[in-house]
C-alpha cells in the first residue's frame, strides 16, 4: 500500500476532499502536524509522495517557524527522489521558494471566491486541462509566488496572475483551495485568527458573502476537485482500489 507524507500546519488546514479520495485509491497517509510538534524532522523514506498544505506564515518567517526550512528540504528531495509533490496555498509558495522562486505579497488579500482560468499550458495539462474557460475556485491567501524558472504556468487570474504551475511532471502548486467543502469554509469563518483578519481588512470582505457564495458553488467545485485529484493520483501509476466498509 503506498504511503504519503502530509506536511500540515494549523489544525483546520487539512487534506479536505482528497482525503477519501486518496484513502479510496489506497493510500496510507501520514500527517506531521507542524503545528504540534515544530521540531518534528519526518524522513520521506518509505513514503511515494509529498504534499504540503496551506497555513497562515509566510515563506520568509524561517526563523520563527523553522520547519519550513524543513519542508523545503523535503520538497527538494521528493524532487531529487521524482516522487510526485503537490503544495496548496502556503504549500505551493514553499514549493516555487525551495527551487528559487520569489514569493512575495499580493496586491490585496483574496479571501473568498475568484475566477481563475487555465493557460495555454495549462489547457493541456494532465490535471487542469479540464477547467473551463473560467473557474470560480476558493482563496484565501495574501501573498503569492513567481513561476519558478522552467516550470509551465498553469493556471492564472485577473488579480492575483500565478495561481499555479507544474515542474517537471509530477510536481504542482497550486494557489487555490480545490480541497475545501462547505463545513471546512464555515470552520475557517469561524477561527478567531481568520476571523480577525477579515475584520482588518475594514469591510473589504463579507463573511455572509462568502458563505451565500459557497452555498451556490460549492457542488461545482467538488466536481472540479475530484476530477483534478484523480489525475493527481493517477501521477502515481495503477493503483488497487480499497473498498471502505461501513463502521459499526
Amino acid at each position: 500500500m503506498p504511503k504519503l507524507l502530509v506536511c500540515q500546519h494549523v489544525p483546520h488546514e487539512i487534506l479536505g476532499t482528497l482525503d477519501p479520495l486518496l484513502r479510496r485509491s489506497g493510500f496510507r497517509i501520514r500527517y506531521v502536524n507542524f503545528g504540534r510538534h515544530p521540531d518534528a524532522q519526518p524522513s520521506l523514506d518509505g513514503y511515494q509522495g509529498l504534499i504540503v498544505l496551506g497555513g497562515p506564515m509566510n515563506v520568509d518567517e524561517v526563523e520563527r517557524y523553522p520547519h519550513l526550512a524543513v519542508e523545503m528540504d523535503l520538497v527538494r528531495e521528493a524532487m531529487d527522489r521524482d516522487i510526485p509533490v503537490l503544495g496548496i496555498c502556503l504549500g505551493a509558495q514553499l514549493i516555487a521558494r525551495a527551487v528559487g522562486a520569489e514569493v512575495t505579497r499580493a496586491t490585496a488579500k483574496e479571501i473568498g471566491w475568484y475566477d481563475v482560468r487555465p493557460t495555454d499550458h495549462g489547457r493541456g495539462d494532465p490535471l487542469v486541462g479540464h477547467f473551463g474557460e473560467t473557474e470560480r475556485i476558493f482563496q484565501w491567501h495574501g501573498d503569492m509566488f513567481e513561476i519558478p524558472g522552467g516550470a509551465a504556468h498553469l493556471v492564472d487570474a485577473p488579480g492575483c496572475l500565478n495561481q499555479g504551475f507544474r515542474i517537471g511532471r509530477n510536481v504542482y502548486g497550486f494557489q487555490f483551495h480545490l480541497e475545501v467543502d462547505e463545513a471546512m469554509i464555515r470552520r475557517w469563518l469561524r477561527v478567531p485568527s481568520m476571523r480577525e483578519e477579515i475584520e482588518s481588512l475594514g469591510g473589504a470582505i463579507d463573511p455572509e458573502v462568502i458563505l451565500r457564495e459557497t452555498h451556490e458553488r460549492i457542488h461545482e467545485l467538488r466536481r472540479l476537485s475530484d476530477r483534478t485529484f484523480a489525475e493527481f493520483v493517477r501521477l502515481f501509476g495503477p493503483r488497487e482500489r480499497v473498498r471502505i466498509l461501513p463502521s459499526r
